[in-house]
């Protein structure tokens, strides 16, 4: 027998790889050779051993090409950038590896409880590719309900599976009958559905059917690494986010603190609302206003216009009914306040927005402010009753030790020895409440301690001790001044000056009858001095709470119908009588000096003598006569 008709040759065919139809020639060979039964069973035999080999090398070749994928598909995985090009290989995968016509793929649509196709290939039907599968409709659906494989040879006559009729036309449109469809698994959880589909009606094996579930699990793999790598980018986004923010705040948390630190160090060393006011716009840039309670300013920063009296208020009131700085406009306001007590404002213009730490720092400013602003009027306070105590024990009586009282005077910057006026302010401007009184007292401390002076409170009586000579002149000045702060006429009598301390006791009591004796006078609202009133104040200025009724009536009783006569008739008695009283009485000296002739003289102290009596030119009439002229014309200094 030939080779050719040996078992051998079949295992030729197997080296080359033949069809199975090929490994029919060795037996019709030898059948036409007329070879025996025998030989002929034998050949027989190691033909089906040849096929045999065949298909199992073929199994293994197609599971080499199917690790291959596999090997391939988590090859992707690893490198996973684009979720949408790993699912497109792994069906076109399904596809090769499976030999089918069609591969695509369907995700699970939680918020509309359905199917949708997410990736195709081999598709040629628009409709298709744009299907939605209903849970539990179609091999799809039910595949993506049950979370189980299932598999159809002929899709269209298969009666397990529920049909609709939009399915229905879309598998026709895409020409598929046979169809394989694994779910895609998370854990316990179906995401989806892979599907494999031939345009023919062909069975699918098991081998076909664990491949296919093999790249379903590739596949679940790579959407939830792609959601895991979402939601992780999402949370580093979040993450720098909130590192940028937790930057910005401790940024400002930093500048919060050196502002904090800046500002304990200037309340410590005794720095002013000035200080205050640079520390913040050096913190926070911009410029800066600091007011008081009545709008005025205290200090100013950068440029920046003073706001309307009206916004001002409003701020301030939103501010304090807030507990917090507010905004109006490109303006932040923090009312300045110590408990429910008003003392003013901060209003900033920053050079950029404010975050929250950065309007904590100009709260604390404002609150540093109210601090030095309380802390400059109990200084003030201090120093006031300090030398408040020094002007009482120096105008007390009997005075002691004026070595101590210059010593503390000098501590306080007054010179004792140089010459000083009292001046006494009436009760006209401290008859009022004790608000109001401590008002006139504090603004006499400040006005005479900012002249090197002292002031104080004895004896329902605001006194004043200012360096000067001019008594007259200093009284006029706080009348005029006090009297703009109170908003009522205030009266002050002035004495001095005295050069020494031992003599200031003395000049008060002087001040303090002038004060009487304007009073007396009815020139209430005026500031004169004892100089200026002459012995008239000395006669006055212990004339008591009568004084000015006492003097209107001795004037009537005097000279009243003198003065009666002139203002009916606009005559000149009284300038008569005085001109003839100051030259001694002498007509031609009055005449001259009234640049009128004798006769007229004359004739009108002859009217002189009708109205008051012809006894009014004896010693005890002409006295009394001229002390009343002389009260006249101090009632009325400027006529």
């Amino acid at each position: 027998m030939s080779t050719m008709s040996s078992p051998v040759e079949f295992l030729e065919l197997l080296a080359r790889e033949a069809a199975a139809v090929e490994f029919e020639g060795p037996l019709v060979a030898a059948r036409a050779a007329g070879l025996p039964p025998d030989r002929l069973a034998e050949l027989e035999q190691a033909k089906s051993v040849a096929l045999r080999v065949r298909a199992l090398l073929e199994r293994r070749r197609r599971r080499e090409s199917e690790l291959s994928g596999l090997y391939d598909t988590v090859s992707d995985l690893a490198g996973l950038r684009d979720l949408d090009d790993v699912l497109r290989a792994i069906v076109h995968r399904a596809r090769h590896l499976l030999g089918a016509d069609v591969a695509y793929m369907t995700l699970n649509d939680d918020e509309r409880g359905d199917t949708y196709m997410r990736v195709t290939d081999g598709s040629v039907s628009a409709r298709f590719q744009r299907l939605r599968l209903p849970m539990g409709a179609g091999l799809g659906g039910l595949v993506a309900q049950s979370g189980a494989p299932y598999v159809t040879a002929n899709y269209g006559e298969d009666a397990r599976f529920h049909h609709t009729g939009e399915i229905d036309a879309g598998v026709g449109e895409e020409g598929l009958v046979a169809i394989l469809g694994v779910p895609l698994r998370l854990g316990s959880t179906s995401i989806g559905v892979l599907y494999a589909a031939n345009r023919s009606a062909r069975p699918f094996v098991r081998e076909e059917v664990a491949l296919l579930v093999s790249l379903a699990a590739h596949a679940a793999v790579a959407i939830d690494t792609a959601r895991l790598l979402t939601e992780t980018r999402s949370a580093l986004a979040e993450l720098s986010a909130a590192n940028t923010t937790i930057r910005a705040h401790s940024s400002s948390v930093e500048r919060a603190a050196a502002a904090h630190d800046r500002m304990t160090a200037l309340v410590l060393r005794g720095g002013g609302v000035e200080d205050v006011a640079a520390a913040v716009t050096e913190v926070l840039g911009g410029a800066l206003l600091a007011l008081d309670a009545e709008g005025r300013l205290l200090a100013r920063v950068g440029e920046i216009e003073e706001p309307d009296r009206a916004d001002i208020v409003e701020a301030v009131a939103a501010s304090r009914t807030e507990g917090r700085s507010v905004r109006r406009g490109p303006l932040w306001y923090a009312a300045v306040v110590a408990g429910a007590e008003n003392l003013g404002a901060l209003v900033l213009r920053p050079d950029d927005e404010l975050v929250d730490a950065d309007q904590r720092i100009l709260e604390r400013a404002a609150l540093v402010t109210a601090l030095l602003l309380l802390f400059r009027r109990t200084v003030a306070e201090a120093e006031g009753r300090v030398r408040g105590e020094l002007l009482d024990d120096l105008i007390a009586r009997p005075l002691r030790d004026t070595d101590a009282l210059r010593s503390r005077a000098r501590r306080l910057g007054v010179d004792l020895d140089a010459p000083h006026v009292l001046v006494a302010v009436g009760d006209d401007a401290i008859a009022a409440t004790g608000s109001a009184r401590q008002r006139v007292l504090s603004w006499a401390t400040t006005y005479a301690s900012a002249r090197g002076g002292l002031a104080a409170a004895r004896d329902g009586r605001v006194v004043l001790m200012l360096p000067g000579l001019d008594a007259g002149g200093s009284a006029r000045a706080v009348a005029r001044d006090l009297s703009r702060v109170t908003g009522r006429p205030v009266t002050a009598g002035a004495s001095g000056p005295s050069n020494t301390p031992a003599a200031l006791a003395g000049t008060f009591q002087e001040a303090d009858r002038c004060l009487t004796a304007l009073g007396a006078l009815g020139r209430a609202g005026q500031g004169a001095s004892t100089v200026e009133l002459g012995f008239v104040g000395l006669l006055l200025g212990t004339v008591g709470d009568r004084g000015e009724k006492d003097v209107t009536e001795f004037l009537s009783a005097t000279v009243g119908p003198v003065l009666d006569y002139d203002a009916r008739r606009g005559t000149a008695l009284v300038k008569t009588l005085e001109a003839y009283f100051g030259v001694g009485g002498s007509l031609a000296r009055a005449a001259e000096q009234l640049h009128v002739h004798v006769n007229t003289v004359t004739q009108r102290l002859e009217r002189v003598g009708q109205l008051l009596g012809v006894d009014w030119q004896r010693p005890e009439r002409a006295l009394e006569v001229q002390l009343a002229l002389r009260l006249h014309r101090l009632r009325a200094p400027a006529g």
